[in-house]
């Protein structure tokens, strides 16, 4: 964990952010800056920087990341209507906390 890391701080149960979703690998919860009606973090546990800083070990994290994200949508009731997954990859692709995650962003009428 990094101590300075706001996502390691969640993913160790450090705050009283409420999960959706966890298990060993990763952990899910709402956007506190939502961009829609859906706006969900799938967070890894192990702090891994962006997507510039994976390795061949982290494939399996980001399958999971894709995997649990598409069941997030269903229990949200998106799946049929529509949503973005997204992944923000350094300051210049939006990236503002630099532990790696994926957003499900969804539920516009």
């Amino acid at each position: 964990m990094h101590s300075n890391c706001i996502f390691c701080q969640i993913c160790a149960e450090k705050t009283e952010t409420e999960f959706l979703f966890e298990n060993e690998t990763l952990v899910v919860f709402r956007d506190i800056n939502p961009h829609a009606p859906v706006h969900l973090l799938v967070v890894p546990r192990k702090h891994i920087r962006s997507i510039n800083d994976l390795v061949d070990d982290d494939r399996g994290i980001i399958s999971e990341l894709i995997s649990v994200a598409q069941s997030m949508a269903v229990s949200q009731g998106i799946h049929k209507s529509g949503y973005k997954l997204l992944f923000n990859v350094e300051k210049g692709g939006g990236q503002v906390i630099f532990h790696l995650h994926l957003h499900l962003i969804g539920g516009w009428a």
